[in-house]
């Protein structure tokens, strides 16, 4: 690798380093995750100052040591300085971060990632569509992405198809699919057993989850649900990471009123 490259990315997270200086994570198309130091970056008068921030997306220049990268300069073409002034907006962020950087590493092709947590920034700004189905939307396909999504598409068990025109027909009329966590995705009524636990499943509800998981990222934040529709998916989404996700987010606590980051 050069001395020095050019990366496109967003910063996830910056932490003071000694007196003056920040180590920023940066999520890149080009290298993946990386951590690079923004040296000077918290004196008032840097170059840095204002690119060493949560959510500031742009190309960023960087010296490439042996064991570090350094931020040189940066091209800064959006900071979301929206989110800074409102604060679910900022605790959404900032957990969209934390997500994002739990799920990748470096040299990984993170490309989708870092599409979805532009997308997602953006729909925070908007306000277009609530919060909390920006952020089932958000945790559905980082779960995707992450290669562990629930089969949305057929029962887990027998196979039986919900894709199919004659099966929608019968979805559409009864309403027989649930949804089990713990066998990871919908269960068609001959299976209902395998989980005496699954959650009954609003027909308008599963082909949500479809779409979200099948679509690409752009077109995500396109639609509204009601609520019954809201309050499935949130509630099919906490206990999906909590049986497939083991791992405590820490701005969580931020967003959950009784302080718990676990989902």
């Amino acid at each position: 690798m050069p001395a020095s490259t050019t990366v496109t990315g967003m910063v996830l997270s910056a932490i003071p380093v000694g007196e003056y200086d920040k180590r920023l994570v940066i999520l890149t198309k080009e290298l993946g995750k990386i951590s690079a130091f923004a040296k000077g970056a918290r004196r008032q008068n840097s170059a840095l100052l204002a690119c060493s921030e949560p959510f500031s997306f742009g190309e960023f220049t960087l010296y490439v040591g042996r064991n570090s990268y350094s931020i040189t300069s940066a091209d800064i073409s959006n900071y979301f300085p929206e989110l800074r002034s409102d604060y679910e907006g900022l605790c959404h962020g900032l957990y969209f971060c934390e997500f994002a950087d739990y799920i990748t590493k470096e040299h990984g092709d993170e490309t989708e990632v870092l599409k979805l947590l532009y997308q997602s920034l953006r729909a925070l700004i908007k306000k277009t569509i609530e919060m909390p189905l920006i952020r089932a939307i958000f945790e559905f396909k980082m779960i995707a992405l992450m290669g562990i999504a629930p089969q949305v598409f057929y029962c887990v068990k027998c196979e039986g198809r919900s894709d199919k025109d004659e099966d929608k027909e019968n979805i559409q009329r009864n309403s027989r699919y649930k949804f089990s966590s713990k066998s990871g995705g919908i269960l068609c009524e001959s299976c209902y057993f395998h989980d005496k636990q699954a959650m009954v499943l609003d027909t308008s509800t599963l082909f949500t989850l479809q779409y979200i998981i099948s679509k690409d990222v752009e077109k995500l934040y396109t639609f509204r649900v009601s609520n019954k529709v809201l309050n499935e998916l949130t509630r099919i989404v906490k206990e999906y990471m909590k049986s497939h996700i083991d791992h405590e987010f820490k701005t969580l606590e931020m967003l959950i009123p009784n302080g718990k980051g676990r989902f």
